[in-house]
Formats: C-alpha cells, structure tokens, sequence
C-alpha cells in the first residue's frame, strides 16, 4: 500500500463520518479518568519542562486538543480530514487546528516541546511507522516528550460502515512491547505507559484493551 493509497481511504472515510464521530465522542473524555490522567501527566511534564508549542496530531474534531489547551498547553491541532476539521471549528473556534498529514508534519526541526498522537496511529500500516515516528522526533526539541494511544491487539480490524455512512477504514492493534521498541529505534525513549482494561462508554465497551505511552526525544541516539 502507497502512502496516497492509506492517506487517501483514511481521509475519504474521516469526512464521510465527521458529523457523526464529532457527536458520538463529544464528552467521551469525561468517562476517563484514566486517559484524562496521562494527559495531565504529559501535560505537566511539558509545563515543568518549560513548556513550549504542542501538536497534536490526528486531532479529529478537536476534542483532545481542547482539553489539552484547558490544561494549561500551547497547543495546535493537525488532522488529514478536512470534514473532521469543519467539525472542530466549529466547536471550538478558539483553537488552532490545521490540515497536514502526519507523515509530512509541516514543522520546522526541532521546535516542539510536545507532541500527541491520541488514536491516530492505529490507522498508519506498520511498513510506514518508521516513517512517522521519525518525524514525531524531527519535530520535537531536545528533552521533548510525545504522548501515543491506541488500542492493544495483534490484528487488524476493518470497518465499513460508520453512523450510517461507508467508510474503509482499517485499525491496527498493537502491543505496547512493539510500539515502545519503535519508538526507541527512531530516537524516542520510553518514560512511562499506561495500559487499562476495555471499559463501557455510553452503552458500549471497547472491544481491546487500551494503552499509553509516554516518550522523550532521545539526544543520545541523534
């Protein structure tokens, strides 16, 4: 699969569902106590650090984004979809939010002190993880942190129909143990993770386990 190829399906699929997505995880954050704790976790290693710009990447209708500026951060959020952005806008006009795609960040080298990639990656095949990490640690400054959540598995799970709308749309599950050691291979050390059970949200349970990683930009390994 080319990059045009999974960009392109990802893409397509995000705007068809942006209305329906926005609604359906519009207060999803607020039944996490969890996920809300490695957020202000990240978010005070940032703040301690001596903040700086954040990114967040895949940010949908901006709902992390959001939540990550109320938590004290100078955050932007970057997304493929141009119907899931519309959506963000429109809920909160405050925000940042621009189009770019994750494996071409339009940032200079080295000038963010956080980035977050909050169920974002689950969507890019493992051929171009590689690729995409690298640039989450071209992009970070020394001593930068990037924060990665995604659902714990060893299969890949395609959808095709979405709030009523066709969508194709595959979603990769990975094994912590795996992520981490891609992470590290492209510069980025692990600092902590949190991996939890499936829970119910709003009369549905995950179908996997979920997880965190929280990891630094490794001067070391330049």
């Amino acid at each position: 699969m080319t990059d045009a190829d999974f960009l392109a399906e990802t893409r397509a699929s995000y705007d068809t569902m942006a209305a329906g997505y926005a609604t359906r995880f519009r207060a999803e954050l607020a039944a996490r106590p969890v996920d809300r704790a490695m957020l202000a976790a990240f978010a005070e290693t940032v703040l301690t650090g001596g903040g700086g710009p954040v990114l967040e990447v895949g940010c949908g209708p901006g709902r992390i984004t959001g939540h990550l500026r109320d938590l004290g951060l100078a955050v932007t959020g970057l997304d493929l979809s141009p119907g899931m952005l519309a959506q963000g806008r429109l809920a909160h006009p405050d925000l940042r939010l621009v189009e770019a795609s994750m494996l071409d960040l339009p940032v200079a080298d080295g000038v963010l002190a956080g980035l977050v990639a909050w169920y974002s990656v689950i969507h890019v095949p493992d051929e171009w993880l590689p690729r995409v990490f690298a640039e989450f640690r071209r992009v970070l400054a020394p001593g930068g942190h990037a924060l990665l959540a995604f659902q714990v598995g060893d299969e890949t799970v395609r959808y095709t129909e979405a709030w009523g709308e066709p969508v194709s749309l595959a979603f990769r599950r990975r094994r912590p143990d795996h992520v981490a050691a891609l992470l590290h291979a492209a510069g980025l050390a692990e600092r902590a993770r949190m991996c939890r059970a499936a829970q119910e949200f709003d009369g549905a349970t995950e179908r996997t386990p979920q997880a965190c990683l929280l990891v630094r930009r490794d001067d070391d390994r330049a």
